[in-house]
């Protein structure tokens, strides 16, 4: 799934009041984080994750990771905290603007 410049504006206006709700652990990207954030996806659609990494390519591998595992979409990505979206499987929330 895509989604177009004018949706990724609007997820990022509605992402901007959320406080991550997941944190990566020292030890990364474990199999309970990342049924964690699926959870979390199933329930929100949108969260932001804070990622621990040491250096920009780590966070950048662990981000694209958690999207590949996750099956969801990478919104934004500030400093070490990143906004996911992934719509609900059965009655999504999100009602996207008209254009």
């Amino acid at each position: 799934m895509s989604l177009k410049g004018s949706q990724i504006r609007f997820l990022r206006q509605q992402a901007h009041s959320l406080k991550p709700v997941v944190l990566t652990g020292q030890h990364g990207l474990t199999e309970a984080v990342i049924n964690e954030i699926d959870a979390a996806l199933e329930h929100h659609e949108l969260i932001k994750v804070r990622i621990s990494a040491s250096d920009k390519e780590e966070k950048k591998a662990m981000i694209e990771a958690l999207c590949k595992q996750t099956r969801s979409i990478l919104v934004q990505s500030v400093g070490h905290v990143a906004t996911l979206f992934r719509h609900k499987k059965d009655r999504s929330q999100t009602r996207f603007p008209l254009q």
